[in-house]
C-alpha cells in the first residue's frame, strides 16, 4: 500500500509539473501574440497624435494671422515676435503698441501657468486625458474670443477693452496649449514656433551629410503653419470672429482624435 502510495504522489508530483509547464508556455504564448498587437497600437496612437499637433499648427497660423493684421502688430501665439514688438514700442517705433504686446506676453503666461499646473495634477492618468482637458480650455477660450469680436472693426481697435479682452483670450488659450505641448515633448512639432523645425530640415539634410529625418513631418508643420496663416488673412477680411470661429471648431475637432488615441 504505501508503495501504491508514492508511485500515486510521485505521478500526482508529475501531473503538476506538466501543467504548471504547460501554462507557463501558454502564458508566454500569449504574450508573444500580444506584443505585435500593443506595438500596432502605441504606433497607431502616436500617428494620432501627430495628426493633432499638425492642427494645432494650422490654428496657430490663423491666430496670429488675426492679431497681428487684426489687433495692431502683437502676436498672441509666437511670443518670440511678440517680445521683439514690445521692443519696438519701448524704442518708439510707431505701429506698435506696449500696451497691446504687454498685454498677450501676460495673458500667454497666465495661460502657460494653468497648462503647467494641469500636467502636473493630471499627468499620472494618461497623456491623453490630460492634453484632451488642456484642448478643451483651448477650444473654449478661443470660441469665447470669436464671441467677444462679433462686430469688432478690423484695426479700429475700438472699442480698446473689447480689443484687450479679445487678445487677453487669444493669449491664454496658446500659453495653456504651449505648456502642454512642451509637457508632451515631440520633436518638431512645438506647434507654435518654426525656427528649430527650419534648422532641422537644413541642418539634417543630405546637403550637410545627414539622412532626412523626420522631414515629411518637418514639411508638413512649416507647410501647415503657412497655409493657417494665409488662410487667417483671407477670412479676417470678414472681420475676425470667422476665423476665430474656425480654429476653434478646429481645436474641438481635435478632442474626437484625443479620445481615438487614449481608446488605442
Amino acid at each position: 500500500m504505501s508503495a501504491q502510495a508514492d508511485t500515486l504522489d510521485h505521478c500526482e508530483t508529475i501531473s503538476d509539473r506538466n501543467i504548471d509547464r504547460v501554462k507557463g508556455i501558454l502564458a508566454a504564448s500569449m504574450e508573444s501574440n500580444s506584443q505585435p498587437t500593443r506595438a500596432r497600437q502605441s504606433a497607431a496612437g502616436e500617428k494620432s497624435l501627430m495628426r493633432i499637433l499638425l492642427t494645432l499648427t494650422f490654428v496657430t497660423g490663423i491666430v496670429d494671422a488675426v492679431s497681428v493684421l487684426g489687433f495692431g502688430r502683437v502676436f498672441t501665439a509666437n511670443m518670440t515676435g511678440n517680445v521683439v514688438f514690445l521692443a519696438f514700442a519701448v524704442a518708439g517705433e510707431a505701429g506698435f503698441s506696449m500696451r497691446r504686446s504687454l498685454t498677450a506676453l501676460v495673458a500667454f503666461l497666465a495661460g502657460a501657468v494653468v497648462g503647467g499646473r494641469i500636467g502636473t495634477h493630471l499627468g499620472g492618468t494618461g497623456r491623453y486625458f490630460w492634453l484632451r482637458t488642456a484642448v478643451t480650455g483651448e477650444a473654449v477660450l478661443l470660441i469665447a474670443a470669436a464671441l467677444t469680436s462679433f462686430g469688432f472693426e478690423v484695426g479700429s481697435g475700438i472699442p480698446a477693452s473689447r480689443l484687450y479682452l479679445i487678445i487677453a483670450l487669444t493669449a491664454v488659450a496658446m500659453g495653456l496649449r504651449n505648456a502642454v505641448v512642451r509637457r508632451l515633448a515631440v520633436p518638431d512639432l512645438t506647434t507654435t514656433v518654426l525656427t528649430l523645425t527650419l534648422t532641422g530640415i537644413a541642418a539634417d539634410s543630405t546637403l550637410a551629410g545627414g539622412s532626412n529625418p523626420r522631414f515629411g513631418l518637418r514639411v508638413a508643420s512649416v507647410g501647415l503653419m503657412f497655409a493657417g496663416a494665409a488662410i487667417g488673412a483671407l477670412s479676417l477680411r470678414l472681420g475676425p470672429a470667422p476665423p476665430l470661429l474656425l480654429s476653434g471648431a478646429l481645436v474641438l475637432a481635435t478632442i474626437v482624435g484625443l479620445s481615438k488615441g487614449e481608446q488605442k
